[in-house]
């Protein structure tokens, strides 16, 4: 099997992409998650815990971190759940967890991203995951 490597930061094309689909209104933010065994801090230690804690529990303190500047932009934390095995997908794939944020406008995503103090906080999801994938959605109309 052909080793991928991780997603945790979106490519220059990608954000690109992202900002010329010329989506309007709310964006909800399809987020899954592989966590780290083991947090690695290596790239921000000075975000490091005393003693080593797990991804998860890293991932934990990025949302606690990010939410105070994620409502200030208008955005909220939707769904927040456990993932496991896919009911349909490959079985050697696993998520997790999955979470959906829903922000305003493209415009609200992207000052929340940019935000200084948002920033600061980054390394502990940088430190808390293996691999990741951020999908971008708009509602469809019904």
């Amino acid at each position: 099997m052909e080793l991928k490597s991780p997603c945790l930061e979106p490519t220059e094309a990608a954000g690109r992409a992202f900002v010329m689909r010329g989506m309007t209104g709310n964006v909800v933010m399809l987020n899954l998650l592989r966590f780290r065994e083991i947090a690695d801090y290596s790239a921000t230690p000075e975000l490091s815990p005393p003693s080593p804690i797990s991804g998860e529990a890293a991932f934990h303190r990025y949302i606690a971190h990010t939410l105070p500047f994620l409502r200030a932009s208008g955005g909220s934390v939707d769904f927040l759940g456990s993932g496991g095995p896919f009911l349909i997908g490959p079985a050697d794939e696993r998520w997790d967890m999955a979470m959906l944020v829903r922000q305003r406008s493209v415009e609200s995503f992207l000052g929340f991203a940019t935000h200084p103090a948002y920033l600061a906080g980054i390394g502990h999801r940088t430190a808390a995951l293996e691999d990741s994938r951020l999908l971008p959605l708009t509602e469809l109309p019904q």
